[in-house]
């Protein structure tokens, strides 16, 4: 186990800065998830803490000691990639304890490592077959114990389960978060995938365009988002936006049809503002029932247990998420409602959240 400290990282490639001072701290045995869209800098983040890229300022340390000038295999660190980066001429143990042959492990104590690794991954049926004979889950565990058999003090994830199928990303997400607290290491995993950040992370890095845009457990990520653009990354369908206009008692929301009886705390009259509300606490009701709003249904997602209903919100595009037992047809009018305490508000300006508005109604907060 080891802690990690990033203080003003930054990464230029010529004139183009794409990690923008980033500031972090990860703390010892702690499973980090770093989230974002292509291209925002998360894979780069990564391979600077794995000594696969230079800093071009700024500091890393791990577990107090900065690394910046470390060879990787310096760093106390292993990694894991999308490509799984086998070698196929080699069977699965070959594989799994290269690194311990090439450092000059005995023979048969490196044998003894690769039966314990193999254990713990279920591979030991496998110790035989070389990588072109084995499933993509296969591959990944080979993979991982490559990293295992190491006994870093750092796991470094990149995007390792990008190539699997939907069944054998379940798997293996549940697989790799047990051998975390089996190994109670340092974890540091990098994913576009919002599902597999939400199940795996202690701790979420959201990052977009280089720079980080909130840091926090699942929950708060979701439940309190720092800004729009988080708001909109995290979760699916994404959070309901609805542009409005900061009024004397209020906020003007859909061009003037509706208004929001919110404080608005010191916000000057004519502010821009946001306001979000996740799909599933969006209530559906009868057309026509008190301060709900009407909406023609445009699209209906069947998932199983639910299903999400996109509508069209006076010229906005709105969705639901619900369980309950209707089927609107596509076309037909349906009443939506949402509770005040449901809703997030951010500056349209910077896309930052706004926490100064305050209830002065009761619920539902919309009028029209």
């Amino acid at each position: 186990m080891a802690s990690i400290t990033i203080r003003g990282v930054k990464k230029n490639y010529a004139k183009t800065q794409v990690v923008h001072g980033v500031d972090l701290d990860f703390a010892s045995g702690e499973f980090v998830v770093i989230l974002g869209p292509s291209g925002c800098g998360k894979s780069t983040l990564l391979r600077m803490i794995a000594g696969l890229e230079e800093i071009s300022d700024g500091t890393i340390a791990i577990d107090g000691t900065i690394v910046n000038k470390l060879e990787p295999r310096e760093r106390g660190c292993a990694m894991v990639f999308q490509n799984y980066a086998l070698y196929p001429h080699m069977s699965v143990a070959q594989n799994i304890g290269y690194s311990l042959k090439v450092a000059g492990v005995p023979s048969a104590k490196r044998t003894q490592r690769i039966q314990a690794v193999a254990r713990v991954l279920e591979l030991e049926h496998l110790l035989d077959r070389k990588p072109m004979a084995l499933s993509g889950g296969q591959r990944q565990r080979v993979a991982m114990g490559r990293a295992m058999i190491r006994e870093p003090k750092v796991f470094l994830f990149d995007e390792p389960l990008s190539n699997l199928d939907a069944k054998l990303r379940v798997q293996m997400r549940s697989e790799i978060r047990k051998l975390h607290r089996r190994l109670n290491a340092t974890s540091v995993f990098v994913t576009h995938d919002q599902v597999e950040a939400m199940t795996l992370a202690d701790r979420l890095v959201v990052m977009n365009g280089g720079r980080v845009e909130q840091v926090g457990t699942p929950a708060e990520v979701y439940g309190r988002p720092a800004s729009r653009f988080v708001a909109t990354f995290v979760g699916a369908p994404a959070m309901n936006m609805l542009e409005g206009t900061v009024t004397l008692d209020g906020i003007s929301l859909l061009g003037g049809s509706r208004k929001l009886n919110v404080s608005r705390a010191g916000l000057a009259v004519g502010s821009k503002v946001a306001v979000g509300v996740r799909p599933e606490a969006v209530r559906m009701v009868a057309p026509g029932t008190p301060g709900a709003l009407a909406a023609t249904v445009d699209l209906i997602e069947e998932l199983g247990a639910g299903r999400v209903i996109y509508v069209d919100l006076d010229g906005a595009p709105f969705s639901v998420v619900t369980s309950e037992a209707v089927h609107p047809e596509p076309g037909s009018t349906i009443g939506l409602q949402f509770a005040e305490s449901d809703l997030h508000f951010f500056s349209s300006e910077t896309g930052g959240r706004l926490e100064v508005f305050k209830a002065s109604v009761p619920e539902p907060a919309l009028q029209g």
